[in-house]
């Protein structure tokens, strides 16, 4: 699609995609902030729950952005468009609110935290899906100085620390709910249903593995798991961007731009941590483990996404979304047995090793049911002749 263009055209839009994708920085970084601030501010067991609050909103947000976006995007008789939804900034702000005049009761915070994750996740992937490139930065600019300014003041010891982690986002929250010329696509009931079962049931596997760290392993493990995770899933970010723009249409431009990133992203992950960077954000629970062996692993884990995804977004833009599910629960169920194997082993390097392995397992899957798919449709077109 895009080798079509002219090639000015081309540069602008490898150009704009780059600094929309460097924008996603701001989604990763809230995650690793609340961490971060949590644990300066709260005792390690409530850092241990707040470790565990933070998978399960990611979850949330998982599953609103199916409901919201993929569910639309995934609708091939609709012309596929999204808005960030009125409802969801009003909540996001409300939650951002409580928080903000209870910013030291961590309760509140696992109880907002959803809501906020949820907010960010749809409305970086209304303007990742609708190229709002401009609307983005600027959000990503205030969700990232909003962090900044909370982890300092977390820093220096003040307990208010979450209040412009949670400004931040309701700033972004207003300025991705501004009005748009589109209306969204109204999507198959059937393939929202498909959707979201998929995405439930590949989610639900992290912070189920995490409530199981915490019990078995303690808080320390718990929040040294969802560090990795969340460090780690700045590559996440490239391959998201991908994801989205790929179930739009099939560019290689893209898939370009984002594997480069995903590159880039490992090598500033480990200089960060060999200079002592991620040790002094995060603090004892970083420093006091060995943690280049399973942030290695993780961010493998990540990138190992990236031949996955390819076969998985034309998948559904050929509207396989019940193969999908199908594939999906198979995969899931994998990658939960081989993590809980390296769980049952007490060792956090074993559980990336598990889920390493699942995900190169699922790129093979994938790509086996795409070609199997266009075999078929070969078959059919021929005995059409």
């Amino acid at each position: 699609m895009t080798a079509d263009l002219p090639s000015p055209l081309r540069l602008r839009r490898a150009t704009l995609s780059l600094i929309t994708l460097l924008g996603g920085v701001s989604l990763a970084v809230i995650p690793a902030a609340t961490v971060s601030i949590s644990s300066r501010l709260f005792s390690r067991p409530e850092q241990g729950v707040i470790a565990v609050a933070v998978m399960v909103a990611t979850f949330v947000g998982q599953l609103t952005f199916a409901v919201v976006l993929e569910s639309r995007l995934s609708s091939a008789a609709t012309e596929r468009r999204v808005v960030f939804p009125l409802w969801l900034a009003g909540l996001a702000i409300v939650a951002a609110l409580v928080i903000a005049l209870n910013s030291t009761n961590p309760v509140v915070l696992c109880i907002g935290l959803p809501l906020l994750i949820a907010a960010l996740e749809v409305g970086r992937g209304v303007s990742v899906a609708e190229r709002l490139d401009v609307r983005e930065i600027w959000a990503s600019v205030m969700v990232g100085l909003g962090a900044l300014g909370g982890v300092v003041a977390a820093f220096t010891g003040q307990t208010w620390a979450l209040i412009p982690l949670v400004a931040g986002i309701a700033a972004a929250t207003l300025l991705r709910c501004l009005p748009v010329a589109h209306r969204a696509s109204r999507p198959e009931p059937a393939v929202m249903g498909w959707v979201v079962a998929d995405t439930a049931i590949t989610g639900v596997i992290y912070p189920l593995l995490n409530t199981m760290i915490l019990a078995l392993l303690g808080p320390g493990d718990a929040v040294l798991f969802t560090a990795i995770a969340t460090v780690s899933g700045l590559l996440a970010i490239p391959l998201n961007f991908m994801r989205l723009r790929l179930l739009k249409a099939h560019s290689q431009l893209d898939i370009v731009v984002s594997a480069g990133a995903v590159l880039a992203a490992v090598v500033v992950l480990v200089v960060l941590e060999r200079t002592g960077v991620l040790g002094f954000i995060f603090g004892g629970v970083w420093t006091s483990s060995a943690a280049i062996l399973p942030l290695v692993l993780a961010c493998c884990w990540r990138a190992a996404s990236l031949p996955t995804t390819i076969p998985f977004a034309a998948l559904r833009r050929m509207g396989e979304v019940r193969l999908l599910t199908g594939l999906r629960a198979v995969v899931s169920a994998m990658a939960f047995a081989l993590a809980a194997v390296g769980l049952w082993l007490h060792s956090l390097s074993a559980v990336f090793i598990g889920l390493l392995l699942a995900e190169l397992a699922s790129a093979v899957v994938y790509e086996l049911a795409r070609r199997r798919l266009l075999r078929a449709a070969e078959q059919v077109a021929v005995a059409g002749r």
